[in-house]
């Protein structure tokens, strides 16, 4: 994680952070009705992802303190 951040810190990482956020605006400008007819699938595609991808240090951690408690 802390690679991700670095790299948004440097130039190429903000020119694609700005382009991302270009096309995005595009596509809600110009494609309206497809982004809000998408929106409750993009929504609950959120949840398993961030299930997927947030609960990994968790766990970790919840190991650790368990271990020192014992």
């Amino acid at each position: 994680m802390h690679t991700t951040l670095s790299f948004l810190h440097t130039k190429l990482g903000l020119v694609i952070c700005l382009l991302l956020a270009a096309l995005g605006g595009y596509l809600l400008w110009t494609h309206t009705g497809h982004t809000l007819a998408a929106l409750p699938y993009l929504l609950l595609l959120a949840c398993p992802m961030m299930h997927f991808f947030g609960h990994g240090h968790r766990h970790e951690h919840r190991r650790e303190a368990d271990q020192r408690n014992l």
